[in-house]
């Protein structure tokens, strides 16, 4: 179907954006769900180790936006004459021209795009909240003038939390997209697209009323959508590692102690229970389905980012492909955050047939702002950040990073041993801080699943490191911590640590999430929580 989006249909969409969904009534007779006292949150401090600032190591220059534009980045990539497409929430896409530091609008009248895919400079594949549209120029004069429904088969029931994530293009041409789930901050409206289903309540504090809220969705050439995953919260974020494992974000809130990222596979759960609503043959309430029951089936995700010290609204999962072009770190994810003026750096490894690893932040302190919502690499192996807000703090904006050729010291690698854990780093260091064990501050503590909103750290203890033994090269050590235990989080600061040239790291701290031992894993702990929640939702940092 080949069409001009109708504005009559923009309109009626566009109502849920504004805002204008929270004052609808709801679908059925229900009472607004009462006002839970604040929960008691964990107010963890970050250690203020010396390390050097990134800006020593990656220029950053401040892109100048198109005039009158609200600058809200959506989507990100890049095309291979290195032009960046970048999509915007108030509905424009743009191409930019880094050579002529020239925009040029390819399209507007979209409803809040979250995600682009640029076939080339006349073919964009868009990922808006109503539908996944093909946009084309077919005349040559640089402006779009087809827009190609590729499926609009999900739900919408007008609720503003109803995002759309992706999409992102695998091997086999399928694309990958992700669905929120809806809030109880609002209602939902009277005419919905999809069937409302009657086994997830809207009183419920995040609930899917429509087909596949809460789901990654997987659709074909042919624009077959596909059900793929279910569990998901918010999952702003999709990307492929270097093997071709799809990763998704999710961010805190309820059933997500803090915030993980996943190694999403065909048909396994991943933890928010909302979304079972369309499993089929479910017929419970889903925030009814006994906690045991759901910890039996879900999913852990493979890097934790505890909530408040790393991180707090994880966005989207982007492979370093660059082949050694932007530093050290080729082959490893990057990632980004809705809150913080940081790019982080995921540190992977499968660990008894499980994906797991270390998330640290990486570039930080280069003067960027935050609200680091989507990534792209261009073929010169440089790094296009766009920022955003969209309500929930952050900033405008899209930066350019570019690595200056100087290699930094960090940790390159972070592997489990039975015993502790083996740091890889990217040049030699001082063997005299290198082999003291108070070189290395470690704590460990978990987060509980269920229902309520976020969690606080759990068995909160500090981990003795035994020795530190460093190899022969002076690029690695090895951390014999005793005991290791399994499904916590394992928080390591350096300090006093410096290269033979006595430089500082890039990095002091990092965390990782140690869900299974390489060998005898026990059962994962126990929730104490009980399976139901009718609080009503506040507005954390980026929901």
């Amino acid at each position: 179907m080949n069409r001009t989006l109708p504005c009559s249909l923009l309109a009626w969409l566009g109502a849920a954006s504004l805002g204008l969904a929270q004052n609808a009534k709801p679908a059925t007779d229900t009472k607004p769900p009462a006002k839970a006292p604040a929960e008691k949150k964990p107010k963890p401090e970050k250690a203020n180790y010396p390390q050097a600032p990134a800006s020593d190591y990656y220029h950053v220059e401040e892109i100048t936006m198109p005039p009158n534009l609200s600058a809200e980045t959506g989507g990100l990539d890049c095309l291979p004459d290195g032009q960046l497409a970048a999509c915007f929430h108030r509905g424009e896409v743009y191409i930019y021209n880094p050579a002529k530091r020239q925009w040029r609008l390819f399209a507007d009248g979209l409803h809040d795009p979250l995600g682009i895919h640029a076939v080339n400079d006349h073919e964009m594949i868009v990922m808006q909240r109503p539908e996944l549209t093909r946009i084309r120029d077919t005349d040559g004069d640089g402006v779009a003038d087809d827009y190609e429904t590729i499926t609009d088969g999900f739900g919408m029931s007008g609720n503003y939390h109803e995002f759309a994530y992706g999409p992102l293009l695998d091997k086999e041409g399928n694309y990958y997209i992700s669905l929120n789930v809806a809030s109880n901050g609002a209602g939902i409206r009277y005419e919905l697209r999809g069937e409302q289903n009657r086994y997830n309540p809207i009183n419920t504090r995040m609930f899917s009323p429509v087909p596949w809220r809460g789901w990654v969705m997987k659709v074909t050439p042919k624009g077959e959508l596909i059900p793929f995953a279910p569990g998901f919260r918010s999952p702003n974020g999709l990307g492929f590692d270097a093997e071709g494992h799809l990763l998704v974000s999710d961010n805190q809130g309820d059933w997500l102690g803090t915030s993980p990222v996943y190694h999403v596979e065909e048909g396994k759960f991943y933890g928010h229970p909302a979304s079972l609503a369309w499993r089929e043959g479910e017929n419970r309430e889903t925030n009814k389905i006994p906690i045991p029951e759901l910890e039996k089936m879900r999913t852990r995700g493979a890097v934790l980012f505890p909530e408040g010290i790393l991180a707090n609204s994880p966005t989207q999962p982007l492979l370093d492909s660059t082949h050694g072009k932007f530093g050290p770190f080729s082959g490893q994810m990057l990632i980004g955050d809705y809150t913080r003026a940081y790019v982080m750096r995921m540190m992977l490894e499968k660990v008894d047939g499980q994906w797991q690893g270390a998330g640290a932040p990486f570039l930080e302190r280069t003067g960027m702002s935050g609200g680091m919502n989507r990534l792209a690499f261009s073929p010169d192996g440089s790094l296009w950040v766009g920022h955003t807000s969209h309500g929930w703090g952050g900033s405008t904006g899209i930066s350019h990073v570019t690595w200056t050729g100087k290699t930094p010291l960090d940790i390159l690698e972070m592997h489990l041993t039975r015993n502790g854990f083996k740091l890889v780093f990217t040049k030699p260091v001082k063997e005299a801080e290198a082999i003291l064990p108070s070189t290395y501050k470690l704590t460990r503590y978990r987060y509980e699943y269920g229902p309520a909103y976020g969690s606080p750290q759990r068995n909160l203890e500090d981990v003795p490191v035994m020795s530190a033994t460093l190899a022969p090269d002076r690029k690695s050590v090895t951390l014999d911590l005793g005991e290791l235990v399994a499904w916590r989080i394992y928080e390591m600061h350096l300090n006093g640590l410096r290269s033979d040239e006595g430089e500082l790291p890039l990095n002091t701290m990092y965390f990782y999430t140690l869900n299974h031992l390489l060998e005898n894993t026990p059962p994962p702990p126990v929730s104490e929580q009980k399976p139901s929640s009718t609080r009503a939702e506040g507005k954390p940092s980026a929901d």
